[in-house]
């Protein structure tokens, strides 16, 4: 068995790009260092690092290594974690990742479902959609909400659809006169808000575009920012185009108004990206199952 403590050297030299680098960051000696990856490499059969002038750079076999690195430092932060809340009977923790519209969609109700007087801690974490693959790889979150259906996920990715949420046009009192339909060709003109990162759900509606046969608006804000686009729409005369889940809350207000559009409909999937080889905490199980009754 590895020692865990050698792999939290392998760690610290793989953040640092260097061997004395390690050294500095755990403030050991240098030789300790070289002995200690020496004794890993000896152990495992294979070498770790290639060292160049411009420090090290991580063979096939390293790279394998620092994701279950990673993985297992997660764990014992988790392990840690998890024992100081126990003491004051508290579940968790769970770390969840996700996408802001996915997230908004699922999350808010699941935890609704969990809260039958059990204190626990979760943790919310928002991230574009590349990024959340290598933090379910590394330990980081347990579960990520995702748009699915989309791209095959990685083959160490599964991936489940939860719920099926319609795009609407999305407006505010501006256009209170709109309706009860609207044609994407006839708001081509119109002040438009839209989402700027190149991730499934800016992918979605460049599809509702094409599928209404007309071009993406150009006097259009791009804005990662789900709460500024709502509430630039809120304020002004801009509309947007979103899944209705997203803007649940606006539309229960009447804040917002969603219109149906009538020369394109796509759906969107909603549901969650696991890693294939690991298993759920309980709370973990938990949480997936509270998002799956919601789409019962």
């Amino acid at each position: 068995m590895i020692d865990p403590r050698v792999l939290r050297t392998f760690l610290a030299i793989c953040r640092e790009g260097s061997i004395s680098g390690a050294a500095r960051r755990l403030n050991i000696s240098q030789p300790s260092v070289s002995v200690a990856i020496g004794q890993l490499e000896q152990r495992l059969g294979t070498t770790l690092f290639d060292r160049g002038r411009q420090g090290i750079v991580l063979t096939p076999p390293g790279r394998a290594l620092l994701r279950r690195a990673e993985m297992m430092e997660a764990l014992l932060r988790d392990a840690e974690e998890s024992v100081a809340l126990a003491r004051q009977d508290v579940r968790g923790p769970l770390r969840i990742g996700g996408t802001p519209g996915a997230l908004v969609s699922l999350v808010p109700a699941a935890v609704a479902r969990m809260e039958q007087g059990d204190r626990m801690a979760l943790h919310i974490i928002e991230r574009p959609d590349a990024q959340l693959a290598d933090l379910l790889r590394r330990g980081e979150i347990e579960v990520a909400v995702v748009t699915t259906g989309i791209e095959t996920p990685p083959d160490d990715i599964e991936e489940r659809s939860i719920l099926r949420d319609p795009f609407a046009l999305i407006v505010g009192r501006a256009h209170d006169k709109l309706g009860p339909t609207v044609s994407l060709r006839d708001m081509a003109t119109m002040g438009w808000v839209l989402p700027q990162a190149a991730g499934a759900f800016h992918r979605q509606i460049e599809a509702l575009f094409l599928a209404a046969e007309t071009p993406i608006p150009a006097d259009v804000i791009r804005s990662d920012s789900l709460l500024t686009s709502k509430a630039i729409v809120r304020q002004g005369a801009r509309v947007s185009v979103l899944p209705r889940g997203v803007v649940a809350a606006e539309l229960s207000m009447g804040v917002l108004s969603a219109i149906p559009i009538t020369d394109a409909k796509i759906n969107r999937n909603i549901g969650i990206r696991t890693l294939r080889d690991r298993h759920l905490s309980e709370l973990g199980a938990q949480f997936v199952a509270a998002m799956l009754a919601g789409s019962a």
